[in-house]
């Protein structure tokens, strides 16, 4: 339920709301600056934060704490959105502390026995709270109910997770200096980054590429992109019993080769078999999504999680800044040709297999 809440709180406040109204009154490379620094202050808080809820057992006790802080933010966005200014700030304080409940939100995964499918269902979730938001609530709200309406909404459907989420009750003593020393834990997440770079580009901008290189008309925008919702329905809970039943270390590679397997596709699709390829972008999304959290409970010291789940937030912001970066770069080069740039950025997942494999190669060269 707390994958519906806040992904019903990113639609609608994070990616739509709040961003449409301020670059009304405040310049949006102002905007992009300070939305983008709260991000890094964020990495680094969530690294501190996590190091100590990691060696005091209190990982529940922060997601609470951050669970209700991102509620009131949220809420005095409605009284302040007269004051851009101050509306800014507070957006960015909400954006950090939102980020820190998700960091501590998955770290509580570590308490489940059956992590893969708890993790799934997640994700299944999430999307299910992603239509909701753009299909019917998006449709009905207005600034400025909409600051007072879904963060109430965000904590009354995080509730549950409040009350009936355990602690994981494993203290251990975090040592960040070897965290970032560690080979392994690192290629691991430039291969994930690599993977995030595709996910977040598309995301962004799939109804652009889809307008632009099919001509479609917004309803058949819609229709796309419902299916690709409906393949993360479909991806989370098919890959969460997938990683139940084998470890995450051979799942999570799939993740290069269904990327790599859409871009091309995306490339080579008639307009006929866009609700295909579609479906097989929320599939992937899913596998991304389900497996990753898992992989980094059972691939790395299960005291340290907290720490660890900071760097998969990284990895979202980074991939969706950068790839952005990326993707403004090669339409510029192939002069907008979109359907040969989107093909280019099958360069990422390639990438992410060759340091997938140079790691698992290195790890066991190793061991030998």
């Amino acid at each position: 339920l707390f994958d519906t809440a806040e992904t019903i709180l990113g639609a609608l406040i994070f990616s739509t709301f709040f961003p449409l109204y301020i670059t009304e009154h405040i310049d949006t490379k102002i905007y992009s600056l300070v939305y983008g620094s709260s991000f890094l202050l964020s990495f680094f808080l969530a690294l501190y934060l996590g190091k100590v809820a990691d060696e005091k057992a209190i990982r529940k006790h922060l997601f609470v704490i951050f669970v209700l802080l991102t509620t009131l933010l949220g809420v005095s966005l409605h009284f302040v959105y007269m004051l851009p200014v101050l509306a800014l700030f507070v957006y960015s304080l909400m954006a950090v502390s939102h980020q820190q409940s998700m960091v501590f939100y998955n770290s509580l995964l570590a308490s489940f026995e059956n992590r893969g499918l708890i993790s799934g269902i997640g994700v299944t979730l999430g999307y299910v709270g992603s239509v909701i938001a753009l299909m019917f609530l998006a449709k009905i709200l207005e600034i400025p109910s909409v600051f007072l309406i879904v963060p109430l909404i965000f904590f009354i459907v995080s509730a549950p997770s409040i009350v009936f989420l355990e602690n994981l009750n494993k203290k251990s003593n975090v040592n960040l200096g070897k965290v970032f020393m560690n080979r392994s834990f690192l290629l691991f997440i430039v291969s994930l980054l690599c993977v995030t770079e595709v996910a977040n580009t598309l995301i962004a901008m799939m109804g652009i590429y889809l307008k632009k290189v099919y001509l479609l008309d917004d309803a058949q925008v819609y229709k796309t992109i419902g299916f690709s919702a409906l393949g993360g329905v479909v991806g989370g809970i098919f890959w969460g019993k997938v990683v139940s039943k084998h470890s995450s270390r051979k799942i999570f590679p799939f993740g290069f080769f269904l990327w790599l397997a859409f871009l091309v596709s995306l490339y080579l699709a008639p307009k006929e078999l866009l609700i295909g390829i579609g479906f097989l972008g929320g599939f992937s999304l899913a596998h991304l999504w389900t497996v990753s959290r898992v992989y980094l409970i059972e691939n790395f010291p299960i005291g340290e999680v907290s720490v660890r789940m900071s760097f998969l937030s990284l990895t979202e912001r980074i991939s969706s800044s950068l790839g952005l970066f990326v993707w403004s770069f090669l339409l510029f080069v192939t002069k907008d040709n979109y359907k040969l740039s989107a093909l280019l950025m099958s360069v990422f997942p390639i990438t992410g297999l060759l340091v997938w494999l140079y790691k698992t190669y290195s790890s066991s060269f190793t061991r030998r």
